[in-house]
């Protein structure tokens, strides 16, 4: 594929994390491609769902997998709008994605940032290609603007929004 593809591709998954915020979860989208089609989409969902493991690349590969009628997604790209965690990371491994295709670095939380090679370490079974896309910019705008909501809040309430008692 392309840098129009790469454009057209990373501009959904950007949709994507803005819905995830609209929903008061950190902005990462993604977007599961095969064969240049779109065979699903995911956003963060860990505060909306209260799971843990609910980030974009899960959601998507969980789609994609209900979708494809099977888990080994071979010969898919991923396109995601933050690099991914250790978690994602491993799970694109066991999913057998063929490529990742990320916008915006996680200097305090990517695999890649943090020098863990997970999507390419020689004793796995699998190895994932993997390259910064288009949108880092916007990618990380976002995420930031995100964040410094989340601190005036905080610093407007005096309380983490969200925050509840039993």
């Amino acid at each position: 594929m392309g840098a129009a593809d790469d454009l057209k591709f990373m501009s959904l998954a950007l949709a994507e994390a803005r819905k995830a915020a609209a929903h008061d979860d950190i902005p990462v989208g993604a977007v599961l491609v095969r064969d240049g089609q779109v065979i699903a989409t995911g956003k963060n969902e860990r505060e909306l769902l209260r799971l843990p493991t609910a980030h974009a690349e899960v959601q998507a590969l969980n789609a994609g997998a209900q979708s494809h009628g099977h888990w080994n997604l071979s010969g898919c790209t991923l396109y995601v709008t933050l690099e991914p965690c250790v978690m994602c990371a491993g799970a694109l491994v066991l999913s057998r994605i063929e490529e990742l295709v990320y916008a915006a670095t996680d200097p305090k939380g990517g695999a890649l940032s943090l020098e863990i090679p997970i999507l390419h370490h020689p004793q796995l079974n699998h190895a994932v290609r993997l390259r910064q896309g288009p949108l880092a910019e916007e990618s990380g705008a976002l995420l930031r603007e995100f964040f410094q909501e989340k601190r005036r809040q905080k610093n407007t309430s005096g309380t983490k929004s969200g925050n509840r008692t039993s």
